[in-house]
C-alpha cells in the first residue's frame, strides 16, 4: 500500500507563498501518478494539479494556472506543490492522492486509490 504524508500547510498573507510537500512511502513510490487536491467546506472536491510517474507530464486546474507549480523529486520520494500568489479563496485542505497510471496524470479525484491526511492552508490578512 502506499502512504502519503503532506505538510507544509499553514497561514500566510493575500499573495504570498507556501510550499506544500507529499511524502510517499510503502509501495514503489515513483511509479505512481501524483496529484493534489482540495476540497472547502460545502463544496465538491477540486483537482489543483497532478505530475506523472516520471515527472514528464503536468496538469493544472484553470484556477492556479501560473501561479502553481508542481514537481517531484523520486529520490526523496516526494512531490512538491509550490504556491504563489495566494488567494483567500485559495484557503482550504488539501491533499495529495497517488494513481498506478503508466502515463500522463488525472485530475479527476476518482482515479486515485491513495490518500493522505491533509494539510490547512490559511490565506488571510
Amino acid at each position: 500500500q502506499l502512504q502519503l504524508v503532506e505538510s507544509g500547510g499553514g497561514l500566510v498573507q493575500p499573495g504570498g507563498s507556501l510550499r506544500l510537500s507529499c511524502a510517499a512511502s510503502g509501495l514503489t513510490s515513483d511509479y505512481y501518478a501524483i496529484g493534489w487536491f482540495r476540497q472547502a467546506p460545502g463544496k465538491e472536491r477540486e483537482g489543483v494539479s497532478c505530475i506523472s510517474s516520471s515527472g514528464d507530464s503536468t496538469n493544472y486546474a484553470d484556477s492556479v494556472k501560473g501561479r502553481f507549480t508542481i514537481s517531484r523529486d523520486n529520490a526523496k520520494n516526494t512531490v512538491y506543490l509550490q504556491m504563489n500568489s495566494l488567494k483567500p479563496e485559495d484557503t482550504t485542505i488539501y491533499y495529495c492522492a497517488g494513481t498506478a497510471v503508466v502515463a500522463g496524470c488525472p485530475l479527476m479525484d476518482f482515479e486515485y486509490d491513495y490518500w493522505g491526511q491533509g494539510t490547512q492552508v490559511t490565506v488571510s490578512s
